[in-house]
């Protein structure tokens, strides 16, 4: 079972349909649109130059130029050629095929390696801006990019690991990717930015992570790498700003049986159940999803969510939620006043799974 007709940050798959929050569930993730870093230089005759070349109707002598001074043997001058490339690549969308067209992709992506942070840091932030076209995104990971990024993601500048973050996020919209980012090491560091991130940082982690997790081995690898001790911590946090996105990915992960074994351990059910009590209304209906999902088969589950005193503030949400809201709401209160012996004793097997 490899991919799960997965959801992407723009929430046009199958979660978004199970969870049915429509018309608002993109603002839940951060766009990734580009880079946000704002140091760039405003005075410098090369930004001037740059300013005519991104007004002019045809940039390509100076695209053509750029991509040539990406091989020089000076760092400065790649690091001008690299800055000016991703503000060409940032601020016009035509920009972006031609650039890639020039045979910058390459060395862009081996500056990705380089010891230079700063350097490393805009050959990151210019392949997340290429990325952008969608024409761009199978040149870019069959031009080897995953593994740089993900060791940029590991050992770069704050603003490096976000940007790295963002394009491992516009790669894995193309499905066979997200096994192959998987693979080469994304999970963990994604985590460990969600974790320990700023901000900008956790917002980026959690969307890439959502888009990535729609994949079952990357669910366990998550899940493995300590994530629903994040979820939960930033879930019990009304003031992060963090409660529906992590809800999110955790809607995605708790299909695997360890991401509901690890949900419970970490404490979540307590946090689902306050969510309903005093969270918005799209934050109560994500939570009686992903309580249904893990009580579905589990008597021990049920008992533990109605020990939490869940019912009250289920049946209240059965009165004033959306319908959508008041649906579930009211098959999670049906399920969790079943018997807990009897007729249900045999399902109770699969809970030490």
């Amino acid at each position: 079972m490899g991919t799960e007709n997965p959801p992407n940050y723009t929430f046009m798959g199958r979660s978004l349909s199970e969870l049915s929050i429509n018309d608002n569930s993109s603002s839940a993730f951060s766009d990734c649109n580009s880079d946000r870093s704002g140091e760039f230089p405003t005075a410098s005759s090369q930004s001037r130059r740059l300013l005519i070349a991104c007004a002019s109707e045809n940039s390509d002598d100076f695209i053509r130029q750029l991509v040539s001074d990406l091989h020089s043997t000076s760092i400065d001058e790649q690091k001008q050629a690299a800055l000016e490339i991703r503000l060409l690549a940032k601020n016009k969308s035509e920009n972006r095929l031609k650039i890639a067209e020039a045979g910058a992709i390459k060395p862009l992506i081996s500056l990705i390696s380089s010891p230079d942070l700063q350097l490393q840091e805009y050959g990151v932030t210019a392949i997340l801006n290429l990325s952008l076209c969608d024409e761009n995104k199978d040149l870019i990971a069959s031009s080897g990019a995953i593994k740089p990024l993900v060791r940029a993601l590991k050992t770069g500048t704050s603003t490096a690991r976000e940007n790295a973050a963002c394009a491992l996020l516009r790669l894995s919209q193309i499905e066979e990717n997200k096994i192959v980012i998987g693979r080469s090491g994304a999970i963990r560091p994604l985590v460990n930015l969600l974790e320990n991130g700023g901000f900008r940082g956790k917002k980026d982690a959690s969307t890439a992570l959502y888009s990535l997790c729609s994949v079952k081995e990357n669910k366990i690898r998550a899940v493995q790498a300590g994530i629903m001790r994040a979820l939960v911590e930033l879930m019990a946090d009304f003031g992060s700003n963090m409660v529906d996105k992590s809800a999110y990915v955790l809607s995605v992960l708790v299909s695997v049986p360890e991401a509901r074994t690890a949900l419970v351990e970490e404490g979540g059910i307590p946090v689902l159940v306050e969510i309903i009590e005093v969270g918005s209304q799209r934050q109560k209906e994500t939570a009686v999803v992903i309580l249904l999902q893990i009580c579905e088969d589990s008597v021990a589950y049920r008992t533990m969510v109605a020990r939490e005193g869940a019912i009250p503030p289920l049946v209240a949400l059965s009165q004033s939620g959306t319908n959508r809201a008041k649906q579930k709401a009211e098959t999670l209160i049906e399920l969790l006043r079943q018997p807990r012996s009897g007729n249900v004793a045999a399902r109770t097997s699969e809970v030490s799974a």
